[in-house]
């Protein structure tokens, strides 16, 4: 059984020492009734803030609690009231961001090539936002405040610590420039100052966590970088589990969690998803997210295989705000009645997609989740297939089709690996540049010739009755210019079409590109026996303009490719679909979402209505499996089903936001 509470919340209290009575209205009782009110069952609490400031009665540095802080006790009755009341509390305390190191240490600052702090956030002052370099005396510094906080609080109170804000940065002091050379790093090189930055993050937390776990075995730790990726693997043993920071609404947007959940539910761990009950950013004080906003937040993480942890800031004054704890309720009310069907499950996936991630160059400005990456994500869960994100190091034969999408760089390695791969049966599909051999131009596994960049700015393609055979037989438009390849042991399933002229030098026409000169160019989707290869960046295509006949022609691709598809429904594509498999049983949970993402502001995304769909079938691939019943979770009414072909056909009433099946 999974040991993550799955109704957390994480309680923020950066707090001004401007701000005077600091807990001076915080009743231990009433804060846990309002917490058990709202089905919260664990909320991560306050050791120190980013403002430099201590929550407990610090016995080593009694001069670095909170100046106005009414209760020196105040993280200490937290916990003893919530653990009276089975609910646990992770501690919190900050790591590189800290105002008082800031005023009072700035030798320990991180400095930029002159010699100015680094100020990750781009935030005007006033602000906390200088990086403290873990190379400087800080580092002992934090390991004193961890034993003082473990003195005090005592082990046995200790569930665990949440350590936030460790980033790798461009640091020239001169302490990392010595354990670069140490290590043979070029100092001159940015690439190699931020790939140092990174293995001294990864040399970091091994020092830490056994350090804490010397004096608390029992504790779980989890180092918050506000993503994970690639990069974490190399440290993994120091996370006990992960956590993922994901604010829609505050810069990390709707397309974030699913990709970083679909590529972290590889490594492993346990997962909480972290969102927040604010309607923009940390720190937003008396705002509220919209129900079906937070709704859908929650519930995603619960079909993706994640824990919910809600984000929140307590006033200074000590007290919760009823409003925020009414709304995290009601969703965490939905997911406490649930939750038993999410724990101890494995998502099942038909697909797996490569990160570009795992191919980013240190020092190079990159997207935590590359355009291309998007474009993929949003485009199979409109189309209901079930995918994880993985490496190149990850095991391809759990899944019958592998995407390579747009950028994933060429490597012998991986080429070979792809077609042992598909000596075994696995399907490929890849697009653009991946997987290009620039030097070696001919692609064994794409069976084409990469002559170079298309010369046309903007073409199109022509669908047929192989790909875009939904769509009208005439010229669609690419927005994005391709590669030109040479079939040489492939097919070609589809032409590109030439448009008269590029505009450039005289040659223009109307307000965009020319016309469709009706001559055919270039392949434009190649089949080379078990691969399909789109010479053009249709993922990040689809990411920039989100053209329908993009997502139409992926459709044939994979349906070309694949026989049989895990789950298919005649709903909307904003009916997103997962599959989890129970691990102690012969069950499989089956969730549907449906909650449209809007943009009615200039800022930010949201979701404020719920709108019900009525009477949609789905489709489960079961193959020879028998099926004993179909419920609706939580109700466990049973539903009809029948079974044909090696598919379940269930009918789903009514879809009012989150709706979930058990199959047995």
């Amino acid at each position: 059984m999974s040991e993550l509470r799955y109704r957390q919340v994480h309680l923020d209290f950066h707090t001004s020492e401007y701000i005077p009575h600091v807990g001076s209205d915080f009743v231990a009782e009433e804060f846990a009734g309002i917490l058990k009110e709202a089905s919260v069952d664990s909320i991560t609490c306050f050791a120190r803030c980013h403002h430099g400031w201590l929550y407990y009665p610090s016995k080593s540095r009694p001069d670095l609690i909170h100046p106005n802080l009414d209760n020196h006790n105040l993280l200490l009755e937290q916990i003893d009231v919530c653990r009276k009341n089975d609910i646990k509390v992770p501690i919190y305390t900050t790591v590189q961001w800290d105002a008082y190191i800031m005023n009072n240490h700035p030798e320990w600052l991180a400095i930029d090539e002159n010699g100015e702090f680094i100020n990750s956030q781009g935030v005007p002052a006033p602000h906390f936002y200088y990086t403290i370099c873990l190379n400087s005396g800080y580092r002992d510094y934090l390991k004193e405040h961890l034993e003082d906080l473990i003195d005090v609080v005592g082990s046995d109170r200790i569930e665990g610590l949440f350590l936030d804000i460790l980033f790798k940065v461009d640091c020239h002091c001169d302490n990392c420039f010595k354990e670069m050379k140490e290590k043979g790093l070029d100092t001159t090189s940015r690439r190699e100052r931020i790939t140092y930055s990174t293995i001294m993050l990864d040399e970091f937390r091994a020092e830490i966590s056994p350090f804490i776990k010397e004096r608390v075995p029992h504790a779980r730790i989890f180092y918050n970088s506000s993503h994970i990726g690639p990069t974490n693997k190399k440290s993994l043993e120091s996370f006990t589990h992960l956590e993922l920071e994901s604010l829609p609404s505050g810069g990390w947007g709707y397309d974030h969690f699913p990709a970083t959940m679909r590529y972290s539910r590889n490594l492993g761990k346990d997962i909480i998803g972290m969102t927040g009950k604010f309607h923009t950013y940390w720190g937003d004080f008396h705002s509220l997210k919209n129900k079906a906003a937070l709704e859908f937040e929650c519930f995603n993480m619960l079909a993706l295989g994640a824990a919910c942890s809600i984000g929140d800031q307590l006033h200074p004054n000590g007290q919760l705000s009823k409003a925020a704890y009414e709304l995290i309720g009601h969703v965490y009310g939905k997911v406490k009645a649930v939750e038993q069907y999410c724990m101890d499950t494995k998502s099942v996936s038909e697909i797996g997609v490569l990160t570009p991630e795992e191919f980013y160059i240190p020092g190079e400005k990159n997207p935590s989740i590359h355009p291309s990456l998007i474009g993929a994500v949003r485009m199979l869960q409109e189309l209901s297939f079930q995918f994880d994100i993985v490496d190149s190091q990850m095991n391809f034969d759990k899944y019958r089709l592998i995407i390579l999408p747009d950028v994933i760089n060429f490597s012998s390695q991986l080429e070979q690996k792809l077609q042992e791969y598909t000596e075994r049966g696995g399907k490929v599909i890849g697009t653009f540049e991946s997987l290009i051999d620039k030097d070696a131009k001919v692609s064994k596994l794409y069976g084409n010739e990469y002559v170079g960049d298309s010369y046309f700015d903007r073409d199109f393609v022509m669908p047929n009755d192989v790909i875009g055979k939904e769509l009208y037989k005439e010229e669609y438009v690419m927005y994005v210019k391709g590669t030109e390849i040479k079939a040489l042991e492939s097919e070609v399933l589809m032409q590109t079409v030439q448009p008269y002229f590029n505009r450039e030098g005289e040659t223009f026409c109307s307000h965009q590109h020319a016309p469709s000169s009706k001559e055919f160019g270039h392949p434009a989707v190649t089949k080379n026996q078990h691969v399909i290869y789109f010479s053009h960046p249709i993922f990040g295509l689809y990411r920039k303009n989100s053209p329908a006949w993009c997502k139409s022609m992926m459709k044939d691709a994979l349906e070309n490719l694949l026989d049989q598809k895990l789950i298919s429904h005649n709903g909307p594509s904003t009916l997103l679909t997962s599959l989890n498999e129970k691990e102690d049983s012969n069950a499989t949970v089956v969730h549907a979402l449906h909650y449209i993402t809007e943009k009615r502001s200039a800022d930010i995304y949201t979701i404020e209505d719920i709108i019900p769909l009525h009477d949609i079938e789905f489709e489960i691939f079961i193959g020879d499996k028998n099926v004993n019943s179909v419920k609706i979770i939580p109700a466990l009414k049973e539903l009809d089903f029948r079974l044909e072909n090696g598919y379940l056909t269930v009918v789903a009433d009514k879809i009012e936001g989150h709706y979930m099946m058990l199959v047995e």
